[in-house]
């Protein structure tokens, strides 16, 4: 079946979710923007906040001043920080934490779950350890089937969503029923979801453009400019194909609002916490202050490592990554960063080469001495 992204058209009254239960664990600003496109849709949401204060604030001022300033939540919407009231009748399990504690808090969470329950991940991130997307953390730590476990993505800056301007997103399962499920939960009438089945392509599109961002953030700091930040772009995309196809992705997924809608939002939104963090790196601050200054998570930098080790493994070559993690090591400067972005040699390269293996520098150099000596 065509993994290509098929719109889901629901009613703007909601009336499709009535009585539809969901949870939303996490509380920053994507999971409780997500609430609230959630509760925009119709649904019945509780938000698990690990904090209680937060929860408090949601649950009765609807607010949520630290991550969100200035919007106002739907007058529906629950919260909590006891993880059983949150997951009590739940269909649906929305998941915005943290990529490097999702698996512990599946463990928290997983005596108060149904079992009918689907998860769906909102996270854009790879387990550091395992190298594992967060589908695959899911049905690794909850043994349950992959017809439970959803990924969605898309262009998503938090804040600009939460003042209701009009995206669009992916909901993905291989159950394409499932999907399609997913989906109109959250069809809001400024949030339009489209369904396919490559889960892989969707949730590898979320996490390869964050690296991208990434940096894009560090030229723009350094003070580069339009056609730097272009090229990179436009080479980053190639390496997130290049990867995610070698990895078993759709090519068209990675067109489409899971790849190239993502990529360029987060390239190019100051509201992107990605791009905010390169920009920080590329001005000179230290990984450490700028954790300090941003207060959220950048999972850009925490997926850079198993990406690269995954890309070895496959034998992608991936030179804006490589050079990411380079700066964020300590081995290369930022201002070199664009100047390398290309090409691993001066040899002239294909713009993109899908499903064709690609020989390293001693490979090349065998090929020639064989084809000198013919």
């Amino acid at each position: 079946m065509s993994t290509r992204s098929i719109p889901v058209v629901t009613s703007s009254n909601g009336t499709r979710n009535r009585g539809r239960k969901v949870a939303v664990i996490g509380s920053g600003s994507w999971g409780t923007t997500f609430a609230k496109v959630l509760s925009d849709a119709g649904c019945d949401v509780t938000v698990w906040a690990r904090r209680p204060e937060v929860a408090t604030e949601i649950q009765v001022a609807k607010r949520n001043s630290q991550y969100l300033p200035g919007i106002n939540l739907p007058k529906s919407l629950k919260a909590t920080d006891d993880l059983a009231l949150a997951l009590k009748g739940a269909q649906l399990v929305f998941l915005a934490v943290p990529s490097q504690t999702l698996r512990q808090n599946l463990l928290d969470l997983e005596p108060f779950l149904d079992r009918r329950s689907v998860l769906v991940s909102l996270v854009k991130g790879v387990e550091q350890t395992t190298t594992m997307r967060m589908s695959e953390v899911i049905i690794d730590t909850l043994d349950i089937g992959p017809e439970r476990v959803g990924v969605i993505s898309g262009p998503n800056i938090a804040l600009e969503i939460a003042k209701e301007q009009p995206t669009g997103a992916v909901a993905s399962c291989v159950d394409l029923q499932v999907a399609q499920e997913i989906a109109t939960s959250c069809s809001a009438p400024y949030f339009r979801t489209y369904v396919n089945t490559d889960v892989v392509g969707t949730e590898l599109g979320g996490v390869l453009k964050n690296l991208i961002a990434l940096a894009i953030g560090i030229v723009d700091g350094v003070g580069y400019g339009e056609n730097t930040k272009a090229a990179i772009i436009t080479r980053g995309l190639a390496e997130m194909t290049e990867f995610a196809v070698a990895s078993g992705a759709d090519p068209v997924t990675l067109s489409g609002l899971a790849g190239l809608g993502d990529l360029i939002a987060t390239c190019q939104s100051p509201l992107s916490r990605n791009n905010t963090a390169g920009r920080l790196i590329g001005q000179g601050y230290s990984q450490e202050e700028t954790r300090e200054q941003m207060q959220q998570t950048a999972e850009g930098i925490t997926s850079v490592p198993p990406v690269l080790e995954l890309a070895h493994e496959r034998g992608i070559v991936m030179p804006i990554v490589e050079q990411v993690q380079m700066v964020l090591s300590g081995t290369m400067a930022p201002k070199n960063l664009g100047p390398h972005l290309a090409t691993e040699d001066d040899v002239p390269r294909p713009e993109l080469r899908l499903g064709v293996p690609q020989p390293g520098r001693w490979e090349r150099f065998v090929n020639l001495m064989k084809g000198k000596s013919a």
